[in-house]
């Protein structure tokens, strides 16, 4: 029972590391996959896309409570955080560029 238990926190350690997953033909997908040359953000989730929008429409780095309030989500501290998050899995995985001060941009 311990070794199944250590094995789901394992599992889900990993899980939590990588981002949420998916399933596409029985294979585990990202749902912010790293962005490779060429690639366009249609293949992003639809509150990514968004996201990746009022970035770009912007006319510099934006901070987090500018996507916030552009998307019209409240600057609550959990919302904003969960904007953060989101902002942060994008320049993680090469979408966006995160600067020194926290703000964020494009990468193009």
């Amino acid at each position: 029972m311990a070794r199944r238990l250590a094995e789901q926190v394992r599992t889900e350690a990993e899980r939590t590391a990588t981002g949420p997953a998916g399933q596409v033909a029985g294979r585990a997908v990202l749902a912010v996959p790293p962005r490779e040359r060429g690639m366009d953000d249609a293949v992003l989730p639809a509150d990514y896309q968004r996201i990746m929008e009022v970035v770009r429409r912007a006319d510099g780095p934006v901070m987090v409570k500018q996507v916030c309030g552009e998307l019209g989500i409240a600057s609550a501290p959990a919302r904003s955080e969960a904007m953060r998050a989101k902002l942060n899995r994008l320049a993680e995985r090469g979408w966006l560029r995160k600067l020194v001060d926290g703000k964020f941009t494009t990468t193009l």
